[in-house]
């Protein structure tokens, strides 16, 4: 574990593909040591790390590419806290069940998503969803291109679903996602509550 108690958190935003410039802005603001990562030897040194929106079979291919995929898989299951939005979603689930012809997740998120959820007609739209975990006031969500979680095993907290019930945010241990993109409103509850995660994680004492 790369923290200490009282540092501040180091946090890798996977920068292979996707706007991992936004998020390493927003982890910034809120105190955090945040660095891109591209190699593998980085993942040693991360507290916590984010998957960014962006396409989901380019980053899988590219995380494999770059050896990433593997040491990634080991940290997950280890217990390092990962946040996924939009394709980060779908990297961190255990089934796609709309993936291409070979393509790969991390996987540690035990949910079936769908990648082209909401079709070619309504690429991208705008809702206000409540979620207590997060207060008031409602958090305005921008999904482009978003997927959805279609399913959810025992383990998995449902943190925020559509109108139409469509879940569109879980967390599992030390495992987030959301389907939209909280990193381009300006609302930060959530890389707060996920960096609170990774907090609680870095000072808990060793075995």
């Amino acid at each position: 574990m790369a923290g200490s108690v009282g540092a501040a958190p180091r946090v890798g935003v996977l920068a292979l593909q996707g706007d991992f410039r936004e998020h390493l802005s927003v982890l910034r603001s809120l105190g955090a040591d945040a660095v891109p990562v591209r190699r593998p030897e980085e993942i040693a040194d991360l507290d916590g790390l984010v998957i960014p929106g962006g396409e989901s079979s380019v980053m899988d291919k590219l995380s494999r590419a770059f050896g990433l995929a593997e040491p990634l898989k080991s940290a997950i299951a280890a217990g390092l806290p990962v946040y996924g939005t939009c394709a980060g979603l779908i990297m961190l689930a255990d089934t796609v069940l709309d993936a291409i012809t070979g393509q790969q997740t991390l996987g540690g998120l035990p949910i079936s998503v769908r990648r082209n959820a909401f079709g070619n007609q309504i690429d991208s739209f705008e809702t206000d969803l409540a979620i207590p975990e997060l207060g008031d006031p409602a958090v305005h969500a921008v999904f482009i291109r978003a997927p959805v979680v279609e399913a959810v095993e025992d383990g998995v907290t449902v943190l925020a679903q559509l109108d139409d019930g469509r879940i569109v945010a879980v967390e599992s241990q030390n495992l987030l996602g959301t389907a939209f993109h909280p990193e381009v409103t300006g609302d930060t509850r959530f890389h707060q509550y996920f960096l609170q995660k990774v907090r609680d994680r870095v000072v808990l004492p060793a075995d």
